[in-house]
């Protein structure tokens, strides 16, 4: 059985680490928290396979928010989903993030309506609790142009409002994990750029089994270990 997840704590802790009236290490302690459990297959949880490429360890989901551990590294980029859209996308929900490790950069994307010389299609995405996302074509046409890329290291947090458009990046041949919590926002929902072409499809996000969601967690632990013992 799992321990319950003190969301308004952790949400409360992060503001505090941005604001540098707490240190980061409280936020990697919460973090080594959860993940001994999920290493320890305990809590029964199973990471998902994303098709952005990274690996997710959903710790916690109540009502709007959750909590979770997203692991980018090579096998994880190996064995994603096949990516159907672009990695430019946008949230439903506000998110905040602190890396454990790694670099991580939060490119912001400026999209622009352009239905008379469009780059783009907007695709609404609807998950359900299958782990199936059904991906469905808007009739928003557009282009779009990026903007500044924030990178962020262990210990640093980036914030990023719902309904903004960005893209992840993690250098090619390198590992990062970071600790994101996210509350929803009512009438908003997850978008994607795609395709100008593109039609109604669904994907199915592969589960892992708990012996592989425990091998990953204490390898995440293992390199915040050592990101300490530097």
């Amino acid at each position: 059985m799992r321990r319950p997840v003190d969301y308004g704590l952790l949400e409360e802790t992060m503001s505090r680490a941005r604001d540098g009236s707490a240190p980061p290490g409280d936020l990697l302690a919460a973090a080594s928290g959860a993940l001994e459990e999920i290493a320890s297959g305990r809590s029964g949880l199973r990471a998902v396979r994303h098709p952005l490429g990274f690996l997710c360890l959903p710790v916690h989901r109540q009502d709007d928010r959750g909590v979770c551990v997203h692991v980018f590294d090579a096998e994880a980029r190996r064995a994603a989903p096949g990516l159907t859209t672009s990695p430019v996308h946008a949230h439903s929900w506000d998110l905040a993030s602190c890396v454990l490790y790694g670099r991580v950069g939060n490119l912001r994307v400026r999209v622009h309506d352009r239905p008379e010389a469009p780059t783009h299609r907007v695709f609404e995405v609807r998950s359900d609790a299958s782990a199936t996302d059904e991906i469905r074509p808007t009739e928003r046409l557009v282009t779009y142009e990026a903007g500044p890329e924030e990178t962020s290291t262990g210990g640093e947090i980036y914030t990023l409002p719902a309904g903004h458009f960005h893209a992840t990046v993690v250098p090619p041949g390198t590992a990062a994990a970071t600790l994101l919590l996210g509350r929803s926002l009512p009438g908003r929902r997850d978008l994607s750029l795609g395709p100008l072409h593109g039609t109604l499809h669904r994907v199915v996000r592969q589960t892992c089994d708990v012996a592989h969601t425990a091998r990953t967690a204490r390898t995440v632990l293992r390199r915040i270990d050592g990101r300490h013992s530097r």
